[in-house]
């Protein structure tokens, strides 16, 4: 896959197929409308192609907005490839760009740049300064401008009945199990690791300390996780701690993974975690002793959790 990071940058003779969208968490619902693009580029012979932003237009234009996303840039970029998707452009939003009207934004961007045969949508996409323009004004605009316009229809995305919004309320909730049904895989966290206060290792649970440099990152809700990364082509599991470590007066979250099996210095690099299932809240213990009591039980309650998967 291809990637851009604007659409001036992006240079094809080629037709394309495109699609629209923010695609936070890459989602089933997402899935459906990426490999619709996928066939109907193979079907057409022409060149598969995702147009999506940076910065999230809320961030943009609303001061007050505290969004926060389900991926990194890294991270969307990882999963859309995974669709086997030809093109991606992912370009900046800004106010300036926010102020093209709808027929600006179809002649100078779909038309113009991006060489467009067909564009795929869902039924209630909205585009255009404001976001005043629907469906209905793509059509029209397909028509004006000699591309076709293929809509989702409400009920195929019904069907699937998923959205970015739901995840985020699930992650928020520490409801892993629905956030993995809908996004399709697992939740992922991506991070560099670097040195703690190091108490696990007095207590013989030494973590990594994850730090994830995006602060637009959703977290899930604090507590202890299954978690399983791959380091070094090696598939390693542990558990995972979010949360402010209140048995040691923490007031800052942190992110600390204890790994099974794995001894070797991960300090400085970056590791990407994938969450598998939620084992409790976050306690206070009244000592460290009663902390290591609860992580022998953790752990035990993790094994246990893996043999089964």
């Amino acid at each position: 896959m291809k990637i851009y990071n604007s659409v001036d940058s992006y240079k094809n003779d080629k037709k394309a197929i495109v699609t629209i969208g923010i695609f936070d968490g890459v989602h089933l619902g997402h899935s459906k409308i990426l490999n619709r693009i996928t066939q109907s580029a193979l079907d057409l012979n022409c060149d598969s192609l995702v147009l999506t932003f940076f910065p999230h237009p809320r961030m943009v234009l609303d001061d007050k907005s505290e969004i926060k996303l389900l991926n990194t840039i890294n991270e969307k970029v990882f999963l859309i490839e995974k669709t086997g998707l030809s093109n991606l452009i992912i370009h900046p939003f800004n106010k300036a760009f926010s102020e093209l009207s709808a027929e600006e934004f179809v002649e100078k961007i779909l038309v113009e740049k991006l060489n467009i045969q067909k564009i795929i949508i869902g039924h209630d996409h909205r585009f255009g300064k404001n976001r005043n323009a629907n469906i209905d004004d793509l059509i029209h605009f397909g028509k004006k401008y000699n591309f076709e316009v293929e809509q989702i229809s409400a009920q195929e995305i019904n069907e699937v009945s998923i959205s970015s919004t739901k995840i985020r309320n699930a992650l928020n909730q520490g409801n892993i199990d629905l956030a993995t049904e809908y996004l399709g895989y697992n939740y992922l966290l991506t991070g560099i690791v670097t040195k703690g206060k190091q108490l696990g290792r007095t207590i013989g649970y030494p973590t990594a300390n994850i730090q994830i440099k995006e602060d637009y990152k959703l977290l899930p809700k604090n507590g202890v996780y299954i978690v399983k990364s791959i380091i070094k082509n090696k598939t390693v599991f542990g558990m995972m701690n979010i949360g402010v470590r209140p048995t040691v007066d923490g007031v800052t979250q942190t992110i600390e993974i204890h790994f099974f099996d794995y001894n070797d210095d991960l300090y400085e690099q970056e590791i990407v975690v994938s969450i598998l299932k939620r084992i409790r809240d976050e306690k206070k213990f009244e000592s460290l002793a009663a902390l290591k009591d609860q992580l022998v039980l953790d752990k035990a309650t993790s094994l246990a959790y893996l043999t089964k998967v």
